[in-house]
C-alpha cells in the first residue's frame, strides 16, 4: 500500500475519459488498497470540470450525472481529504509568489506538503504527488516532491 496526493487535473481522469484515465483509475480504485489524499476544494473543482465537460458537449449529460454521483460517493468514502486550514493558506500563498501558482493550484501543492510532512512524521513516503499541470509539477519538484503526470501513461 502506497500514499499517493491527487490534484483535480489527475484525479479527474477517473470520472472523464482522458489521456492517462487507465493509470488514475488503476492507483485510485479501492481495491488497490492505496492511500489517496486530496483537498478539500478537489470536490468543487472536479464537480465544476466534469459539468464543463457536458455543458461543452465532450460528454452526455447522462454521463456527466453518473460521474458526478460516482466522484461524490467516493470522495466521501475512497479518498483522504485535507481539510483547508491557516497554515494551508499560509503555505499556499508563499508558493504561489515564488513559483508563480494560480491560486487554487498553490492550495492543492500546499496541501500536498502538509500531507508530505505528516506522514513522514509517522516514517511514510508519499509516493508521488499526481497532477497533469506542468506548472504545478515544476514547482512540486522544485520544492523536493516526487512527481506523477498521468499524461504520461497513456
Amino acid at each position: 500500500m502506497e500514499a499517493y496526493y491527487f490534484d483535480s487535473s489527475a484525479l479527474v481522469k477517473r470520472y472523464a475519459s482522458e489521456v492517462g484515465s487507465p493509470w488514475v483509475i488503476n492507483l485510485t480504485d479501492s481495491r488497490s488498497r492505496h492511500n489517496v489524499f486530496t483537498a478539500l476544494v478537489t470536490g468543487a473543482e472536479i464537480v465544476a470540470a466534469v459539468a464543463r465537460k457536458a455543458r461543452l458537449g465532450s460528454i452526455t449529460l447522462q454521463d456527466a450525472t453518473a460521474a458526478i454521483a460516482a466522484f461524490k460517493s467516493h470522495f466521501r468514502t475512497d479518498y483522504l481529504v485535507v481539510l483547508l486550514t491557516a497554515a494551508i493558506i499560509e503555505r499556499a500563498m508563499d508558493l504561489a509568489e515564488k513559483h508563480g501558482l494560480r491560486g487554487y493550484d498553490a492550495v492543492q501543492r500546499a496541501s500536498a506538503f502538509t500531507v508530505q510532512d505528516e506522514l513522514g512524521a509517522n516514517g511514510v513516503s508519499l509516493k508521488a504527488f499526481a497532477s497533469a499541470d506542468t506548472n504545478l509539477n515544476k514547482a512540486a519538484q522544485a520544492e523536493g516532491l516526487a512527481v506523477e503526470n498521468p499524461q504520461g501513461h497513456p
